[in-house]
């Protein structure tokens, strides 16, 4: 089983912990406990971009001029270059809310503000295109603002790795963390809404099924622990990957006794009381390089993370 560095984070409880896990499925004894500060996610916080020299005239080495003509959402916008084609831009290691979700028109309306109509320097990665056939780049306004962390930084998006194209990376996951920790945007207790204030924590995730991951979904799950000392309803609250399609709701009815656990599989069962099943096909949810789980309450607040780190 691999190991990991996980880096738990209690929004609406007012805790942050970093725990190292093997991830066998044992609750993490040291939630509530003081962080280690030689803890491997240290990394995680660093900060290692320099913003490029610009000018008017010329991008700098390695990067294209364009035009910002539209924001479809908090991390794509369209461009159009000077030999007048237009190209949709994905910003790299970043994901904002989706159309519908809590924030989405925020991320959406901040990113506008601060591109639209302006000149932006593009910069590439490893990769050209997703499979939408996207440009896949690092964009920075012409006096030097990285947008891709901007938006990640105020609390409009989150740091999302997309390997190969991580070069950026330990700077995004960086400024979530202060963004988290300063409850910044989508990260504050009320973001999208009144906050429920339960103790309900995300207590250990398996995210390394044994075999093939994807073809032994229920070898994968997180498990949702209630520390309050009264029963709690998780009917509409919402567990989550970081990417724009994984969301399992909690059926109706659900409750959570004090102390108790309920393990959420990844896999297709019979929901019962210890045990619930996301039912996902096609593929497991969580990576194994790396992925954060996070638990919405009803309104869509942020009420706990767990990320890890492999």
């Amino acid at each position: 089983m691999a190991m990991a560095a996980v880096l738990v984070t209690a929004v609406g409880c007012g805790a942050e912990d970093v725990v190292s896990t093997a991830g066998n499925g044992d609750i993490p004894s040291t939630i509530g406990a003081e962080a280690d500060s030689s803890s491997t996610t240290t990394s995680l916080l660093e900060t290692t971009t320099t913003p490029p020299t610009v000018s008017s005239a010329d991008p700098p080495d390695g990067m294209d001029r364009a035009t910002v003509v539209s924001v479809l959402d908090g991390d794509t916008i369209d461009v159009r270059f000077s030999d007048g084609t237009e190209e949709r831009v994905r910003l790299i290691g970043t994901n904002s809310p989706e159309g519908g979700e809590c924030f989405a028109a925020e991320a959406s309306d901040a990113l506008s503000a601060l591109v639209l109509g302006q000149e932006v320097w593009l910069e590439s990665d490893t990769s050209d295109r997703d499979q939408y056939g996207r440009l896949l780049r690092h964009v920075w306004t012409t006096d030097g603002v990285f947008v891709n962390a901007w938006t990640v930084e105020e609390g409009y998006a989150i740091a999302r790795d997309y390997p190969p194209d991580t070069s950026r990376s330990n700077e995004l996951h960086g400024v979530q963390q202060q963004a988290s920790d300063s409850g910044l945007g989508l990260w504050a207790n009320d973001a999208c809404g009144p906050s429920d204030t339960s103790y309900v924590v995300i207590a250990a995730i398996e995210y390394d099924a044994p075999g093939d991951d994807n073809q032994n979904l229920n070898g994968e799950w997180v498990d949702i622990q209630n520390l309050d000392d009264v029963v709690v309803d998780l009917t509409g609250w919402v567990l989550k990957d970081e990417s724009a399609t994984h969301r399992f709701r909690f059926p109706s009815g659900t409750t959570l006794e004090p102390g108790a656990t309920v393990r959420v599989f990844t896999g297709c069962g019979s929901d019962s009381a210890a045990s619930l099943y996301w039912c996902n096909t096609g593929s497991a949810v969580w990576n194994n390089s790396g992925d954060t789980a996070f638990l919405l309450d009803p309104a869509g607040n942020v009420v706990y993370t767990l990320a890890y780190d492999t």
